[in-house]
Protein backbone atom coordinates (compact mmCIF):
# COMPACT_ATOMS: atom_id res chain seq x y z
CA UNK A 1 0.00 0.00 0.00
CA UNK A 2 0.93 3.62 -0.43
CA UNK A 3 0.45 5.56 2.80
CA UNK A 4 0.72 9.24 3.71
CA UNK A 5 1.59 9.93 7.36
CA UNK A 6 0.61 13.39 8.64
CA UNK A 7 2.05 13.68 12.13
CA UNK A 8 3.42 16.81 13.85
CA UNK A 9 5.77 14.94 16.19
CA UNK A 10 8.74 14.09 13.99
CA UNK A 11 9.99 11.21 16.16
CA UNK A 12 6.58 9.52 16.13
CA UNK A 13 6.22 10.18 12.42
CA UNK A 14 9.58 8.52 11.78
CA UNK A 15 8.70 5.56 14.01
CA UNK A 16 5.39 4.99 12.21
CA UNK A 17 7.07 5.32 8.83
CA UNK A 18 9.83 2.87 9.73
CA UNK A 19 7.36 0.29 11.07
CA UNK A 20 5.05 0.46 8.07
CA UNK A 21 7.99 0.28 5.66
CA UNK A 22 9.13 -2.90 7.41
CA UNK A 23 5.61 -4.20 6.69
CA UNK A 24 6.35 -3.60 3.01
CA UNK A 25 4.37 -0.39 2.49
CA UNK A 26 5.39 2.74 0.58
CA UNK A 27 5.33 5.62 3.07
CA UNK A 28 5.49 9.36 2.59
CA UNK A 29 5.11 11.96 5.31
CA UNK A 30 4.20 15.55 6.14
CA UNK A 31 4.32 17.45 9.44
CA UNK A 32 2.25 20.51 8.52
CA UNK A 33 -1.27 21.03 7.24
CA UNK A 34 -0.16 22.94 4.15
CA UNK A 35 2.36 20.30 3.10
CA UNK A 36 -0.15 17.53 3.79
CA UNK A 37 -2.83 19.01 1.56
CA UNK A 38 -0.36 19.58 -1.29
CA UNK A 39 0.83 15.97 -1.16
CA UNK A 40 -2.70 14.60 -0.92
CA UNK A 41 -3.82 16.70 -3.90
CA UNK A 42 -0.81 15.79 -6.03
CA UNK A 43 -0.83 12.06 -5.25
CA UNK A 44 -3.14 9.13 -4.64
CA UNK A 45 -2.87 7.09 -1.44
CA UNK A 46 -4.41 3.87 -0.17
CA UNK A 47 -4.56 5.37 3.31
CA UNK A 48 -3.80 8.68 5.01
CA UNK A 49 -2.77 8.44 8.68
CA UNK A 50 -3.59 11.82 10.18
CA UNK A 51 -2.84 13.60 13.46
CA UNK A 52 -5.59 16.02 14.48
CA UNK A 53 -3.26 18.60 16.04
CA UNK A 54 -0.86 20.18 13.56
CA UNK A 55 1.35 23.28 13.98
CA UNK A 56 -0.50 25.24 11.30
CA UNK A 57 -4.03 23.91 11.54
CA UNK A 58 -6.57 21.27 12.58
CA UNK A 59 -6.35 17.84 10.99
CA UNK A 60 -10.12 17.67 10.75
CA UNK A 61 -10.05 20.65 8.39
CA UNK A 62 -7.77 18.65 6.08
CA UNK A 63 -10.28 15.80 6.03
CA UNK A 64 -13.18 18.14 5.28
CA UNK A 65 -11.23 19.80 2.47
CA UNK A 66 -10.25 16.48 0.87
CA UNK A 67 -13.78 15.09 1.12
CA UNK A 68 -15.19 18.32 -0.33
CA UNK A 69 -12.85 17.77 -3.30
CA UNK A 70 -14.30 14.25 -3.67
CA UNK A 71 -11.09 12.52 -2.60
CA UNK A 72 -11.76 8.88 -1.75
CA UNK A 73 -8.42 8.01 -0.07
CA UNK A 74 -8.87 6.05 3.16
CA UNK A 75 -8.27 8.22 6.25
CA UNK A 76 -7.28 7.02 9.72
CA UNK A 77 -7.17 9.61 12.51
CA UNK A 78 -4.45 9.35 15.16
CA UNK A 79 -5.23 11.55 18.15
CA UNK A 80 -4.55 12.04 21.84
CA UNK A 81 -8.11 13.33 22.09
CA UNK A 82 -10.04 10.31 23.31
CA UNK A 83 -13.47 11.60 24.33
CA UNK A 84 -16.57 10.23 22.64
CA UNK A 85 -17.33 13.70 21.27
CA UNK A 86 -13.88 13.92 19.65
CA UNK A 87 -14.27 10.49 18.04
CA UNK A 88 -17.72 11.35 16.70
CA UNK A 89 -16.43 14.67 15.32
CA UNK A 90 -13.54 12.91 13.61
CA UNK A 91 -15.71 10.27 11.99
CA UNK A 92 -18.34 12.83 10.98
CA UNK A 93 -15.65 14.92 9.29
CA UNK A 94 -15.12 12.05 6.84
CA UNK A 95 -12.51 9.80 8.48
CA UNK A 96 -12.79 6.04 8.03
CA UNK A 97 -11.47 5.17 11.48
CA UNK A 98 -10.17 6.75 14.70
CA UNK A 99 -7.26 5.47 16.81
CA UNK A 100 -6.25 7.14 20.06
CA UNK A 101 -2.70 7.65 21.31
CA UNK A 102 -0.83 5.82 22.70
CA UNK A 103 -1.32 2.85 20.41
CA UNK A 104 0.39 -0.36 19.37
CA UNK A 105 1.93 -0.39 15.89
CA UNK A 106 0.38 -3.79 15.23
CA UNK A 107 -3.10 -2.34 15.79
CA UNK A 108 -2.28 0.63 13.57
CA UNK A 109 -1.26 -1.76 10.79
CA UNK A 110 -4.41 -3.84 11.26
CA UNK A 111 -6.62 -0.74 11.07
CA UNK A 112 -4.90 0.42 7.88
CA UNK A 113 -5.38 -3.02 6.32
CA UNK A 114 -9.04 -2.97 7.32
CA UNK A 115 -9.57 0.42 5.66
CA UNK A 116 -7.89 -0.82 2.50
CA UNK A 117 -10.10 -3.92 2.39
CA UNK A 118 -13.27 -1.88 2.88
CA UNK A 119 -12.35 0.72 0.27
CA UNK A 120 -10.76 -1.49 -2.36
CA UNK A 121 -11.66 -5.13 -1.74
CA UNK A 122 -15.27 -4.92 -0.51
CA UNK A 123 -14.08 -5.72 3.02
CA UNK A 124 -12.95 -9.21 2.04
CA UNK A 125 -10.01 -11.07 3.57
CA UNK A 126 -9.88 -13.20 0.44
CA UNK A 127 -10.08 -11.87 -3.10
CA UNK A 128 -10.79 -14.39 -5.85
CA UNK A 129 -10.34 -13.93 -9.58
CA UNK A 130 -11.12 -17.22 -11.32
CA UNK A 131 -8.39 -19.66 -10.21
CA UNK A 132 -6.40 -16.95 -8.41
CA UNK A 133 -7.05 -16.45 -4.70
CA UNK A 134 -5.35 -13.71 -2.66
CA UNK A 135 -5.46 -13.96 1.14
CA UNK A 136 -4.94 -10.35 2.19
CA UNK A 137 -4.72 -11.18 5.90
CA UNK A 138 -1.74 -13.47 5.40
CA UNK A 139 -0.37 -11.94 2.18
CA UNK A 140 -0.65 -15.33 0.50
CA UNK A 141 -1.55 -16.18 -3.10
CA UNK A 142 -2.93 -19.44 -4.45
CA UNK A 143 -3.42 -20.72 -7.99
CA UNK A 144 -6.12 -23.42 -7.83
CA UNK A 145 -5.17 -23.95 -4.15
CA UNK A 146 -1.47 -24.26 -5.02
CA UNK A 147 0.68 -21.74 -3.14
CA UNK A 148 2.29 -19.13 -5.38
CA UNK A 149 5.53 -17.66 -4.05
CA UNK A 150 5.92 -13.98 -4.93
CA UNK A 151 8.24 -11.16 -3.94
CA UNK A 152 6.63 -8.29 -2.03
CA UNK A 153 6.49 -6.12 -5.14
CA UNK A 154 5.01 -8.95 -7.20
CA UNK A 155 2.38 -9.51 -4.51
CA UNK A 156 1.51 -5.80 -4.36
CA UNK A 157 1.36 -5.65 -8.14
CA UNK A 158 -0.96 -8.66 -8.35
CA UNK A 159 -3.25 -7.28 -5.65
CA UNK A 160 -3.36 -3.93 -7.46
CA UNK A 161 -4.24 -5.71 -10.71
CA UNK A 162 -6.92 -7.88 -9.10
CA UNK A 163 -8.47 -4.95 -7.22
CA UNK A 164 -8.66 -3.05 -10.52
CA UNK A 165 -9.40 -5.98 -12.81
CA UNK A 166 -10.63 -5.15 -16.29
CA UNK A 167 -9.50 -1.52 -15.89
CA UNK A 168 -6.66 -0.17 -18.00
CA UNK A 169 -3.88 0.89 -15.63
CA UNK A 170 -1.12 3.26 -16.69
CA UNK A 171 2.52 2.59 -15.96
CA UNK A 172 2.59 5.93 -14.13
CA UNK A 173 -0.16 4.86 -11.74
CA UNK A 174 1.64 1.58 -11.02
CA UNK A 175 4.85 3.46 -10.21
CA UNK A 176 3.02 5.92 -7.99
CA UNK A 177 1.19 3.25 -6.00
CA UNK A 178 4.01 0.71 -5.65
CA UNK A 179 7.14 2.88 -5.52
CA UNK A 180 5.99 6.35 -4.48
CA UNK A 181 8.37 9.30 -4.44
CA UNK A 182 11.40 7.02 -4.85
CA UNK A 183 10.89 7.01 -8.63
CA UNK A 184 9.06 10.28 -9.22
CA UNK A 185 11.81 11.59 -11.49
CA UNK A 186 12.50 8.40 -13.42
CA UNK A 187 12.76 8.65 -17.19
CA UNK A 188 12.20 4.97 -17.83
CA UNK A 189 9.60 2.47 -16.70
CA UNK A 190 11.56 -0.56 -17.89
CA UNK A 191 11.65 -1.92 -14.33
CA UNK A 192 7.83 -2.13 -14.44
CA UNK A 193 8.08 -4.44 -17.45
CA UNK A 194 10.48 -6.70 -15.53
CA UNK A 195 8.12 -7.05 -12.56
CA UNK A 196 5.12 -7.67 -14.82
CA UNK A 197 7.04 -10.25 -16.83
CA UNK A 198 8.12 -12.11 -13.68
CA UNK A 199 4.61 -12.05 -12.23
CA UNK A 200 3.08 -13.31 -15.48
CA UNK A 201 5.65 -16.12 -15.71
CA UNK A 202 5.02 -17.30 -12.14
CA UNK A 203 1.23 -17.33 -12.60
CA UNK A 204 1.45 -19.33 -15.83
CA UNK A 205 4.03 -21.78 -14.47
CA UNK A 206 1.73 -22.43 -11.49
CA UNK A 207 -1.10 -23.36 -13.86
CA UNK A 208 -2.88 -20.02 -14.08
CA UNK A 209 -4.04 -18.23 -17.19
CA UNK A 210 -2.30 -15.20 -18.62
CA UNK A 211 -4.55 -12.34 -17.53
CA UNK A 212 -2.06 -9.50 -17.91
CA UNK A 213 -2.58 -7.72 -21.21
CA UNK A 214 -0.17 -5.06 -22.45
CA UNK A 215 -1.84 -1.92 -23.78
CA UNK A 216 0.72 -0.46 -26.16
CA UNK A 217 1.89 3.02 -25.23
CA UNK A 218 -0.31 3.13 -22.14
CA UNK A 219 0.02 0.35 -19.57
CA UNK A 220 -1.68 -2.91 -18.64
CA UNK A 221 -5.05 -4.52 -18.16
CA UNK A 222 -5.77 -7.52 -15.92
CA UNK A 223 -8.68 -9.24 -17.62
CA UNK A 224 -10.12 -12.56 -18.69
CA UNK A 225 -11.94 -10.96 -21.61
Amino acid sequence: MKILIIESHKSLCSAIRDYLRQEGHICESAVTSGRAVRKAVDNSYDCIVLDTVLPDGDGLDIIRELRARKFTDGILILSSRNSLEDKIAGLNSGADDYLTKPFHFAELSARINSIYRRNNLFGLNEVIFNEIKVNTAGNQVYISDKTLTLTRKEYDLLLYFVANNRKVITKESIVERLWGDNTIFTNSFDFIYTHVKNLRKKIIEAGGRDYIKSIYGFGYQFTDG
